[in-house]
């Protein structure tokens, strides 16, 4: 059974958006404020916001505000979670792989 499934579902929505993975390769970088991170982007604040709020509610993100500037960085947990996941899912079609090599090669060396 899948560890943490609402959270991969939360993490793997947030990085289906292409707006939303360019923020967080931006953070991989360090972190941002708000206005600096949103000035790539051709489109308004409050519809960036909501790229930041999905980001921060998938737990991909944490925010701080100081004074009148919010800052962004990475959180590192969620990212774990699914490195684990992903390497759960290789390990299980590295395995089908080799037990379909293993049947091809018997096959070939029969005839």
């Amino acid at each position: 059974m899948e560890k943490h499934p609402e959270q991969l579902n939360g993490i793997f929505q947030a990085l289906a958006d292409p707006t939303r993975r360019a923020v967080l390769s931006r953070l991989g970088k360090g972190p941002a404020s708000i206005s600096d991170l949103a000035k790539p982007f051709d489109m308004a604040l409050p519809s960036f916001m909501k790229h930041i709020h999905f980001l921060e509610e998938s737990g991909l993100i944490r925010t701080h505000k100081e004074g009148r500037v919010r800052t962004c960085a990475l959180e590192k947990k969620p990212f774990a979670v699914v490195e684990s996941w992903l390497s759960a899912q290789r390990a299980l079609w590295e395995a089908r792989t080799d037990r379909l090599e293993q049947f091809v090669t018997t096959l070939s060396n029969k005839e």
